[in-house]
């Protein structure tokens, strides 16, 4: 008997080294692309930081935090306002991209005739390819023959100057994300399309109407998915690029310059990779606040179907 026993342990135990070896082995490219394309370059980026590397410089001096100081002094004539610019696009994005995706999956959501084909058009935007929207968009714009200026002007009203004046071109490019927010609205439809049936029946028994079922009952379900659109819309918004690049360049008077605009111009127009990577620890550092700080606020608003919070 205790010889059986002994032979089923050293079975059970080959067996689970087996499974693990398996586990490790499907893990693997997974692992090794992380560490070689993410880990590494972030090592190496961090290290680069404290130096003046630079592309066309045959020495690289250690110079600490002086990037850093750079940064904050009179010297960088740019850093404030790429930073004014990509808190003011963030500021408007992140409100306006939850609320338009969330009332489209709301519509979505809906027992429409359809509604497959109305969901479709409204996700087949986000699948373009983002130059080519930008694109798309510059010629719309356009203030002599753009399509939505001639349609403003043949119904009497004078349109904007949209991307090309400093006052709206921040408001003009997060009226234009807002063409690109399908996958944001697919996952707030997963999420209303999960509740429970259960609860609205109950609603209606208590005389509830279709308000009384978005305030009670759909928005408090769908916290946790506002929850991760909410730190993705931050994430995204503060990591911008595309419009300006592709649309403004930056301009006029830098007013869409944005972070990561900076950031590239630093690293691969002045070649200052050192301070570039500087930038970039930066805004990873404020990526990173801004998301512990939604994380630590969810216990106060995002309900759990479990019950907790």
């Amino acid at each position: 008997m205790a010889e059986l026993q002994t032979r089923a342990a050293k079975s059970l135990h080959w067996y689970r080294r087996r499974e693990q070896a398996a586990g490790w082995l499907f893990a693997a490219p997974a692992l090794v692309g992380f560490f070689a394309l993410t880990m590494l370059p972030m090592i190496f980026s961090l290290y680069w930081s404290l130096t003046d590397f630079n592309v066309f410089k045959s020495v690289t001096n250690f110079i600490g935090l002086d990037n850093f100081k750079t940064m904050f002094s009179a010297r960088d004539l740019y850093f404030k306002d790429s930073i004014k610019a990509t808190a003011y696009y963030a500021v408007l994005n992140v409100p306006a991209s939850i609320l338009f995706s969330f009332a489209v999956a709301l519509m979505l959501s809906s027992n429409i005739r359809g509604r497959g084909v109305f969901r479709s058009i409204f996700y087949l935007p986000s699948i373009i390819p983002a130059v080519a929207s930008c694109m798309v968009w510059v010629w719309l714009l356009n203030q002599q023959y753009g399509l939505i200026n001639t349609a403003l002007k043949s119904i009497g009203i004078t349109p904007p100057a949209w991307i090309w004046s400093k006052d709206t071109v921040i408001p003009t490019l997060v009226m234009i994300n807002m063409w690109n927010t399908g996958g944001t609205m697919v996952i707030f439809l997963a999420g209303i399309m999960s509740v429970p049936k259960v609860y609205y029946e109950a609603l209606e028994i208590d005389g509830g109407n279709a308000f009384h079922k978005l305030i009670y009952v759909t928005i408090p379900m769908v916290t946790p998915t506002l929850f991760f659109n909410t730190i993705m819309a931050i994430i995204n918004s503060l990591q911008v690029f595309t419009q300006g690049y592709i649309m403004t360049e930056g301009g006029p008077s830098n007013a869409s310059l944005f972070y990561c605009l900076y950031i590239y111009r630093e690293a691969f127009q002045n070649a200052n990779m050192g301070y570039a990577c500087a930038l970039a620890w930066l805004l990873f550092i404020i990526i990173l606040v801004l998301t512990l700080i939604v994380l630590k606020s969810q216990k106060k608003w995002v309900y759990y179907s479990d019950g907790g919070r």
